[in-house]
């Protein structure tokens, strides 16, 4: 495992340890066996597979590109987590990734363990056919491995239900007669994927937001006033303010949480700036958001560059460097791109009092430290950006049911669910000093220790 969550893992064992209630029949040498046990379990992988696909290019060239499947942990159910195409994919990363997805499915009462998928490449550099093949060939290399009851893959950076509809089909052709529908999720909806599963990410991305500065703030302000804790203080600071909103990230999470934001009546907000890789785009009076998808989703998924673009679409925005969304002058900046964007070398420069984490790991072990000890409110990965797996887990339940849910239901099952994880984390963080992802680790790692105590796992 990498060191940041390594790290945490760690703190939240050492806090276990020290607390009596837990796991009370262990005493002494005994208990400390049993937690050296769970640090083993929990700080490792189970499985590190990997492999180099052997590819024919379209003008006849083989190559061959490192894939990899990391299977974490399976304590609570089959191995969960997406395949990313990109080219910054290594094997530290994954094995990141996935020990993110076992303490993820942890918090929120999620029965699947924690897996995570990656290919090297930048998917813009491949035709379809190639990328179809691609598919093909990481099914038939981990064919072994994957399976509705073994482990689940699904969307991640670089794919989406396209990739997961070819997978599928691979899956179900070297498999005859085998059950095949839950063996990918994210799928389209023709292929038994979940209606609401390519908005469910960005959609509790913004509900984690919206809940606690809304439904939370509003239900527990007397007590909060009271608090002295830094936190709370915070987040009163904001109470009933028309708050200023900025997204990294304008792919399918991003412009998600920005529509969200952009439609929201449950709090006064306007998106004053949203960035890709190419752009940030800033409008102090607040964006026009559907325009701003319409415009992506007739320009291969890039926002307006230029001045021309702007205007022959009617958009008011300030163009500026992509990286200037980071340090803005805004009440909430939201992280939707990828990971380390807020780190050592920028942690200063950072202005917004919250910070909410739509992809996974955005901000390294040390900047979240440094914020969080000036009393910015970080909202982490592991709670914000569940809505995905959480609506996979419902996939995969419709597809072995064969019977299918409407959009809005699964959407009110999904806000029920982050909502009772929430109610469960909110009233400890504000009412003690930890960062709230520690918090979340806690609670995650608190789960996995009791079902791997109760299984008999620690001796």
């Amino acid at each position: 495992m990498a060191s940041q969550t390594g790290v945490i893992v760690q703190h939240s064992l050492n806090a276990l340890l020290e607390d009596k209630s837990f796991l009370p029949t262990l005493h002494d040498q005994a208990r400390q066996q049993a937690f050296t046990s769970l640090a083993a379990i929990l700080s490792t992988p189970n499985h590190i597979h990997k492999s180099f696909l052997r590819i024919s290019l379209d003008k006849g060239k083989i190559v061959r590109i490192p894939a990899f499947r990391v299977q974490h942990n399976d304590t609570l159910g089959p191995y969960k987590g997406g395949i990313r195409f990109h080219e910054s994919v290594n094997e530290e990363e994954v094995v990141n990734l996935a020990a993110l997805m076992t303490l993820k499915n942890a918090l929120h009462e999620v029965p699947f363990g924690g897996g995570k998928g990656g290919v090297v490449i930048n998917p813009r550099e491949y035709s379809e056919k190639e990328l179809h093949l691609i598919c093909e060939k990481y099914v038939r290399y981990f064919s072994d491995i994957i399976g509705p009851d073994k482990d689940i893959p699904a969307p991640d950076v670089g794919t989406g239900d396209r990739e997961m509809d070819w997978m599928m089909a691979e899956y179900k052709s070297i498999n005859p007669g085998k059950t095949y529908r839950g063996s990918f999720t994210g799928k389209s909806i023709v292929n038994g994927g979940s209606l609401g599963r390519r908005e469910a990410t960005g959609k509790g991305v913004y509900f984690t937001f919206r809940y606690m500065l809304s439904d939370f703030l509003k239900e527990q302000q007397k007590w909060l006033t009271e608090s002295k804790n830094k936190f709370a203080q915070t987040a009163l600071s904001l109470a009933d303010q028309s708050l200023k909103i900025a997204i990294q990230g304008f792919g399918n999470v991003g412009s998600i949480v920005a529509l969200e934001a952009y439609q929201c009546t449950h709090v006064q907000n306007k998106v004053v700036a949203v960035s890709d890789r190419n752009v940030t785009l800033y409008h102090a009076d607040g964006l026009d958001i559907p325009a701003l998808i319409e415009f992506t989703r007739t320009n291969g998924g890039d926002l307006p560059t230029k001045e021309e673009e702007l205007a022959e679409n009617g958009i008011k925005a300030i163009i500026h460097h992509r990286d200037d969304i980071l340090y803005l002058e805004v009440d909430v900046l939201f992280l939707a791109a990828l990971e380390d964007q807020i780190h050592k070398n920028n942690m200063e420069r950072i202005k917004a009092p919250i910070i909410v984490e739509g992809a996974n790991a955005p901000v390294t072990g040390e900047a979240d430290q440094y914020l969080s000890d000036k009393g910015v409110i970080i909202v982490p990965d592991i709670l914000a950006n569940a809505g995905g797996v959480i609506v996979s887990y419902f996939e995969w339940l419709q597809g072995r049911e064969t019977q299918f849910y409407s959009e809005d239901e699964v959407f009110k099952l999904l806000f029920e669910k982050m909502k009772a994880t929430m109610n469960t984390i909110l009233p400890q963080y504000f009412g003690d000093p930890y960062p709230l992802r520690q918090n979340c680790y806690n609670h995650a790692v608190m789960k996995l220790c009791t079902v791997l105590y109760r299984q008999g796992k620690l001796y």
